[in-house]
């Protein structure tokens, strides 16, 4: 009788292992990253709320898979879910660029309706790559860093500008910068090898990477709110319990709204942090916003000349969002 009982023990919890699934989620971004620190949350919930038989792993700040190679390990199948910054993925789609399009969305209020204007087109390209669309997080404004005050454009020329998508490329060629492609890990490295000497974007970024260490200015142009997404491999999903295929989706559906949230608390935060550390925080001048503004106008008519049809549904859905 002993046997028999520990054998049908042992048997449970072997079934109860087999039954169990573990799904790897790679991030760009370190743990002190609001995007990563949502991740880590919504992995919470779904182990706490299907009791086990979904663990989320999140590997975050590139340590398993590179950014860029994050949207093709989910796509195949080599891992099932990831966190990607959606801007890299434009020169697949130019739907993917509609929050890199400078001036287009410079609030809050103003980037959640143009996500809602976007993400029928967002879901459909990610549909048609195999993948499945379960959340977005909001970075800060995008703003720029050099390491000497800037009045105009002509103060930036011909320095080495980074750059991380195929959008942020075409803007330093429009400010008169030489593109350079760097990820978030190398950005201290860069500056200090001199090569780069300015980058736009987020007041995050620039506590997580130090910025204080290597530039003196944070000019606060607010260009642009870009997201992270969470994406997952649709093939995967679908092989999921109806139940937790639910369980996933409601703890998306938290993870995006506490992203929302917690985003205009987190920008003032990292502001701050900068100022601090001895950064030296300023409003744009006149003269840079109009050659500003004037970059964002050309970019969303050549954004909109790549595919007129979806880029023109997000448009006019934007709009009306605004009320416009």
């Amino acid at each position: 009788m002993l046997k028999l009982t520990s054998a049908l023990l042992i048997g449970g919890l072997v079934s109860t292992a087999c039954l169990a699934e573990k799904w790897h989620m790679p991030t760009p971004y370190g743990d002190g990253n609001l995007p990563t620190q949502i991740d880590y949350a919504f992995a919470k919930e779904i182990k706490a709320k299907t009791n086990g038989e979904l663990e989320i792993v999140v590997h975050s700040g590139g340590s398993l898979v590179k950014h860029t190679e994050i949207p093709r390990s989910v796509k195949t199948g080599q891992v099932q879910i990831g966190d990607i910054f959606m801007g890299i993925l434009g020169n697949q789609n130019p739907v993917f660029k509609h929050d890199n399009i400078p001036f287009l969305a410079t609030s809050f209020d103003q980037a959640q309706a143009l996500w809602t204007a976007a993400k029928p087109e967002i879901e459909k390209a990610l549909d048609k790559d195999g993948m499945k669309l379960l959340y977005a997080v909001p970075w800060p404004a995008q703003s720029l860093y050099t390491r000497n005050p800037v009045n105009s454009l002509a103060d930036l020329e011909g320095e080495k500008m980074r750059a991380y998508s195929p959008s942020t490329s075409r803007l330093a060629d429009l400010m008169g910068t030489i593109p350079t492609t760097i990820q978030v890990p190398d950005i201290p490295q860069a500056f200090s090898t001199g090569i780069i000497q300015a980058m736009v974007t987020s007041p995050s970024t620039g506590v997580d990477s130090q910025a204080w260490d290597y530039v003196n200015n944070y000019t606060d142009i607010k260009a642009w709110i870009p997201k992270d997404i969470v994406i997952v491999n649709k093939r995967a999903f679908r092989r999921l319990d109806k139940n937790i295929q639910d369980i996933v989706l409601a703890a998306a559906k938290n993870a995006e709204t506490e992203g929302w949230k917690r985003i205009v608390e987190r920008a003032a935060k990292d502001k701050a942090t900068l100022a601090e550390n001895g950064m030296t925080i300023s409003e744009p001048s006149a003269e840079l916003t109009a050659q500003l503004e004037a970059i964002g106008k050309t970019m969303e008519t050549e954004w909109t000349a790549e595919a007129p049809k979806e880029i023109g549904r997000i448009l006019t859905r934007y709009h009306q969002e605004l009320g416009q």
